[in-house]
């Protein structure tokens, strides 16, 4: 599996998840089945990687809907992403908050609990910052990448703070 070509997908779905959200009055669930449409007709990926890295930037607007509060500053964001937003590279930040808030609302309707997510080495995640569960070794990212094993002891688990 081709990991550029992953993380290529995750932006790409990414915008076309903004667009939908943007152009009509759909649920996150239902504007994130138009964008994989949308992404599988521009992209060569297999129908496993299309769920896959659909997978990925559902956990991450999820987290995020679930991390971000309704007076949202930059403060907040770089605490946030454990770094200055003005850092990240490459990356359609509005969007992904923007798909992020909306999803936040929605959660909040359903009233849903908050859980913890574990990442897990090889897959592709958003900008932010990680913890080994193993060793506490902090890992962070600037742009969608792909999450190696850790650094420190090899271990293939993480949490976002």
């Amino acid at each position: 599996m081709n990991k550029n070509k992953l993380i290529a997908a995750y932006s790409q779905l990414l915008e076309h998840l903004h667009e939908t959200m943007e152009e009509t009055l759909h649920s996150f669930a239902e504007a994130l089945e138009i964008s994989k449409e949308k992404t599988s007709k521009t992209s060569d990926l297999t129908d496993e990687e299309l769920e896959k890295v659909s997978g990925y930037v559902k956990r991450d607007i999820e987290y995020a809907a679930h991390g971000l509060t309704d007076k949202t500053d930059a403060d907040s964001l770089s605490e946030w992403f454990k770094f200055d937003i003005e850092l990240i590279e490459n990356f359609t930040l509005d969007a992904f908050l923007s798909v992020a808030d909306k999803t936040r609302i929605e959660l909040a309707k359903l009233q849903q609990l908050a859980e913890t997510h574990t990442y897990h080495s090889g897959e592709i995640t958003s900008p932010g910052t990680f913890i080994c569960d193993e060793c506490g070794k902090e890992i962070a990212f600037k742009t969608p990448s792909e999450i190696p094993v850790c650094p420190k002891c090899h271990a293939t688990t993480f949490v976002r703070i």
